[in-house]
């Protein structure tokens, strides 16, 4: 158990591989938060917009999409997060663990060289998106892929070379091994939830919030928390 996210020593880049908009805000925005103010140069990678992701029955895919990849953009504004890339040519529910798409994170790893990596845990019981799954299985496979010089190596030119993460994190996990205590950067994380308008229309937002935070926390006596299962690479 920890109260912070544990970096590796000169570990300041740090990048969120991620399936939809919102899915760091909502798991992981108060470790975001912490990161960057520990100087750390976090950055986001999304597989789709989430362009299935509305109950307005006005909206099209491709207009969810534009106002989901906006919100995005600004929750990570809020947060302090440096660059949010989004992948093209993947749908919404429709994500498949395949080899082009570990071959774009690989590549994304090896662009950025990130000493830390977040993402979704695809072995967690019960979850029933099929793009999580994907995403996370994906994601994990592209780190030996990364380091590796014989893996895509149509990519190692113009000065990128193979890269091997050093701490990975994924979540949400029902294995957790580190708890991150968020009670100094609550606020902050409600605040980028908040700019997920299209997604955060109940009015209890946050208590909702502070209330699985304090879950999270209380088997480590944290007063508010989120959980990760992290392993060295």
């Amino acid at each position: 158990m920890a109260s912070r996210v544990l970096l590796p020593p000169g570990g300041e880049c740090i990048l969120f591989v991620l399936a939809h908009p919102d899915d760091a805000e909502f798991i992981a925005a108060g470790t975001v938060a912490l990161l960057v103010e520990e100087g750390c140069h976090v950055h986001y990678l999304l597989v789709t917009r989430g362009e299935k992701g509305a109950d307005d029955e006005d909206w099209t895919p491709e207009e969810t999409a534009q106002i989901r990849e906006r919100e995005q953009r600004e929750a990570a504004k809020v947060l302090g997060v440096e660059t949010v890339t989004f992948l093209d040519g993947y749908s919404d529910g429709e994500v498949e663990p395949t080899l082009q798409l570990r071959r774009e994170i690989a590549g994304i790893i090896r662009q950025l060289k990130p000493d830390v990596l977040f993402t979704l845990d695809p072995w967690r019981r019960g979850e029933i998106h099929p793009d999580h799954r994907a995403v996370g299985f994906c994601t994990i496979d592209a780190l030996a892929s990364a380091r590796g010089r014989l893996y895509f190596p149509e990519q190692l030119r113009d000065g990128v070379t193979p890269h091997k993460i050093r701490q990975l994190y994924l979540f949400p996990t029902d294995q957790p091994n580190h708890w991150v205590d968020i009670s100094s950067v609550i606020d902050r994380k409600i605040a980028a939830l908040r700019c997920h308008a299209s997604q955060t229309k109940e009015a209890d937002l946050e208590a909702r919030v502070r209330r699985r935070a304090a879950i999270a926390g209380a088997e480590h006596r944290l007063p508010l928390a989120e959980v990760f299962y992290h392993r060295e690479v």
